[in-house]
């Protein structure tokens, strides 16, 4: 829902805007009688079955329950980011990176994910600059060597990004940033920027009830199964590996199959 043209979807080979496909996917699951409610979910109790889920006003009791609350890329914060987010400012090199190509792109962060963006948008951009708060990486050494030894990508220490440059053209154009050594700030061109800082689950809701690893994410096994029988987790919120829309999709399918047998050995697989 926040991504602009989605290239990387089976299906489209044109492109489809992000929240264009979400609707198509509302629409198919409404056509085979999917009650859909627009309400974030405030409270769960996994503890006993029947569990209960609320969300708005309404709470509902389910013997199963299946959850695709996904993960969010950690953002620098800055108002100028929000502003320009789809508009030269991303954070997924490989659901955007086609569209800078031939273009100056900047990459924020130290670890692995930033050096594996910055060596995916060589494909794509004319130069990748990576933007380092400190003098040293956080990033394995396999994977530092690997970004040092590539021609295109270059490094920039101390430095952090304190706006993104373009809010009045409607597209981002470059970004001023502070050295954090000095105080001293300066202004860099460049037609993107990728923050690759982490990601995190949307997990809050859950601490306590379901087994969650050290960064949050539910623990799955045996498929979709989580810590509770009954319950089901699919996509970003326990994928720390992939984190694309076609292996969420698809492990969103999982859930669904382990779902139905789970009700079928239960012997409720005419209830909810």
């Amino acid at each position: 829902m926040t991504t602009t043209e989605v290239e990387n979807f089976p299906g489209f080979p044109e492109g489809i805007l992000g929240p264009e496909l979400m609707a198509n996917m509302r629409q198919q699951a409404e056509r085979m009688g999917t009650e859909t409610v627009s309400a974030s979910v405030t409270e769960v109790d996994l503890a006993t079955r029947p569990f209960r889920v609320t969300a708005g006003d309404r709470t509902e009791e389910t013997r199963t329950l299946i959850i695709a609350t996904g993960a969010y890329a950690k953002r620098l914060g800055l108002p100028s980011e929000a502003a320009l987010y789809g508009k030269g400012v991303s954070a997924c090199a490989t659901c955007d990176g086609f569209f800078f190509r031939d273009k100056r792109v900047l990459v924020v962060g130290g670890g692995d994910a930033a050096m594996e963006e910055a060596v995916f948008l060589t494909r794509f951009a004319s130069q990748v600059t990576i933007l380092v708060r400190k003098d040293v990486l956080k990033a394995s050494k396999v994977m530092e060597e690997r970004a040092r030894k590539d021609p295109k990508i270059e490094f920039r220490w101390n430095v952090e990004v304190t706006e993104v440059l373009g809010q009045d053209e409607g597209q981002m154009r470059g970004v001023r940033l502070r050295d954090t050594r000095s105080g001293e700030t300066s202004e860099t061109e460049a037609e993107g920027l990728f923050v690759a800082i982490g990601h995190a689950p949307n997990t809050a809701i859950f601490k306590d009830q379901l087994e969650l690893d050290g960064r949050g994410y539910i623990v799955t096994k045996e498929g979709t199964a989580t810590s509770v029988p009954g319950v089901f987790a699919c996509g970003d919120v326990q994928d720390v590996r992939y984190r694309q829309a076609i292996t969420a999709a698809g492990s969103g399918c999982m859930a669904a199959l382990d779902t139905q047998r789970f009700l079928e050995e239960d012997g409720t697989a005419d209830g909810r």
